[in-house]
């Protein structure tokens, strides 16, 4: 199971716009570069998370795109689910008659506890707290390569390169 790369961009859009001022807006070509995605294919996954509520947007000079509640209120799952649609790990885990076969079926308790796991899991992570690790990991990781930089210019000019 792995998520489609439509959802990997609106969890990294959403992270990226918890991590701009509250009041700011952010515009499109801009995420895209942040993101490091196509901006045609940002726009798509920009409209999919403005109809499920989860980012607002305004058009003309000062618009942009925004988280539409705080980024503590909005879940991984929320993001997930506003791409994916309702978190199904099989077609068996909803309640319904939606397969004959999970009465005596040895593998349908399996798929409901890691549907449960996974949605519990997804519903703890807050697009906060992302940020917050996202923001942390670049920061390490900015004062590690400045290091590394230098280090390996001052091995230049002790070689003469």
């Amino acid at each position: 199971m792995q998520i489609t790369r439509a959802t990997d961009y609106a969890v990294r859009v959403t992270i990226h716009l918890a991590t701009a001022p509250v009041s700011e807006r952010v515009h499109g070509p801009t995420l895209a570069r942040a993101i490091d995605a196509p901006e045609s294919f940002v726009s798509k996954v920009l409209q999919q998370l403005v109809q499920a509520g989860l980012i607002t947007s305004q058009r003309g000079m000062r618009g942009g795109f925004q988280l539409a509640r705080r980024a503590e209120d909005i879940s991984l799952l929320e993001v997930v689910e506003a791409i994916e649609g309702p978190t199904q790990i099989n077609l068996c885990v909803p309640q319904g008659p939606n397969c004959d076969r999970k009465e005596w079926c040895g593998a349908h308790s399996v798929w409901v506890e890691a549907q449960e796991a996974l949605v519990k899991v997804l519903a703890k992570a807050s697009i906060a707290q992302l940020a917050r690790d996202s923001m942390s990991n670049l920061a390490k990781l900015h004062h590690v390569l400045p290091a590394k930089r230098v280090e390996s210019r001052a091995s230049r000019k002790s070689t003469g390169a």
